[in-house]
């Protein structure tokens, strides 16, 4: 998983997925100034996510949240968070967007984003999201 932060080509495009936050709102957090110097488009849930692919394209970087419905949060006190119930949800998380990008670039012979940022606060969720890209990252060594 690449994480370069070099913007300097002011033509890039950044998707920020998230149920709630802002990219300002992630910087508080994680002191990464991609979050305030970068103009994102802001999707929140899978629909979303997917649809703008399918009309713009995959765009140059992608910043992921996890949890993206109050569902979701329910599991965030369990005792093994490492076993997410990902084929019970109604909604879909921020994992299942990642897998959808990985299964259309593979099926299309497209070369995945550039940028890859995860700025969930479940930490297994975005060690999940984090491990699909490294995961096909080494396998097509991308």
């Amino acid at each position: 998983m690449k994480e370069d932060h070099d913007l300097s080509n002011e033509h890039k495009r950044f998707v920020f997925l998230d149920d709630t936050r802002f990219p300002m709102d992630v910087y508080e957090y994680t002191f990464q100034h991609i979050y305030l110097d970068t103009e994102w488009v802001i999707v929140r849930n899978y629909d979303e996510f997917i649809n703008d692919i399918l009309l713009n394209g995959i765009s140059d970087g992608y910043s992921f949240d996890h949890d993206l419905g109050p569902e979701h949060y329910n599991h965030q006190n369990d005792e093994d968070l490492r076993k997410l119930p990902y084929d019970q949800y109604m909604e879909k998380t921020g994992y299942h967007c990642a897998k959808w990008l990985i299964d259309y670039c593979m099926d299309n012979k497209l070369s995945p984003p550039k940028h890859i940022l995860v700025h969930s606060m479940n930490p297994i969720g975005g060690e999940n999201i984090k491990s699909l890209f490294n995961t096909y990252n080494k396998v097509y060594g991308k």
